[in-house]
């Protein structure tokens, strides 16, 4: 009966070991402290934008291709023995879900606006699943962008700019900033501001309330601060569009 015990008791220590080991490497690696995780959430939230969306509108096929790459970093920098750049790997695990989505969305089915949250949740399964597993941060990433970007959606539906939505798709390159400057314009107006400015508190509350969590569960910590990074930063650029849309239609990446 000791010996079953001691053997527990053994067992139970080396578990302990293990953990404790995991977490001293998680603290050693890249992107580890807060600053460093916010800037490279933030980039990865900014970078389909002035990098994807271009990419995408006239070279669809290699853009889409390039969620290969990235998925292949993300495995090799996971997978690197020292675990060095395990956080950087696992968001970009995430990136990749929402580089696959957007590629596909924007390269092929653009013209079809009912068709951009479930075509943007493709890799949704896979995220969810991966919270559990060693790629939580990355799948906290692609669960919270897609959510951030559903949100937009939202508010574009509710504005009635989603009515205008095929039009300035279709429009070229001269006559796209004319139509969306003009259906900006509509967004001056009480009913639009209200709903902006609340699906905007709402979309805050969430990501304070996601960051205040992180501070007692040290376990999913960063998985947590991930998500509450990138709904601040989808918040902002939202703001930055709508601003754009309505003094520079030609800078906005509806166009």
């Amino acid at each position: 009966m000791e010996e079953v015990i001691t053997k527990k008791l053994r067992s139970k220590e080396d578990d302990n070991s293990m953990f404790i080991e995991e977490i001293h490497i998680v603290e050693d690696t890249f992107l580890s402290s807060s600053n460093t995780l916010r800037f490279w959430s933030a980039f990865f939230v900014i970078l389909p934008i002035f990098f994807q969306a271009p990419w995408v509108r006239f070279q669809p096929n290699s853009a889409l291709l390039f969620t290969f790459f990235i998925l292949s970093t993300a495995i090799f920098l996971t997978s690197e023995p020292s675990k060095k750049y395990f956080i950087i790997g696992s968001l970009l695990f995430g990136v990749s879900g929402s580089w696959l989505g957007g590629s596909l969305f924007w390269g092929w089915l653009s013209s079809h606006p009912i068709l951009h949250i479930p075509v943007e949740a493709v890799a949704l399964p896979l995220a969810v699943v991966g919270l559990g597993t060693k790629w939580k941060i990355g799948s906290s990433f692609y669960i919270s962008s897609l959510f951030g970007t559903a949100m937009t959606d939202i508010a574009i539906f509710l504005t009635g700019i989603m009515d205008q939505w095929m039009e300035v798709i279709s429009a070229d390159s001269e006559n796209a900033p004319i139509i969306l400057q003009k259906t900006s314009e509509n967004l001056i107006a009480f009913k639009p501001l209200l709903i902006i400015s609340l699906l905007g508190l709402f979309l805050w509350f969430i990501s304070q309330k996601v960051s205040y969590y992180a501070s007692f569960n040290s376990s999913n910590k960063r998985s947590l601060l991930v998500a509450s990074y990138v709904l601040q930063t989808t918040l902002v650029v939202d703001g930055i569009f709508i601003l754009l849309a309505i003094v520079e239609p030609s800078l906005s990446g509806l166009v």
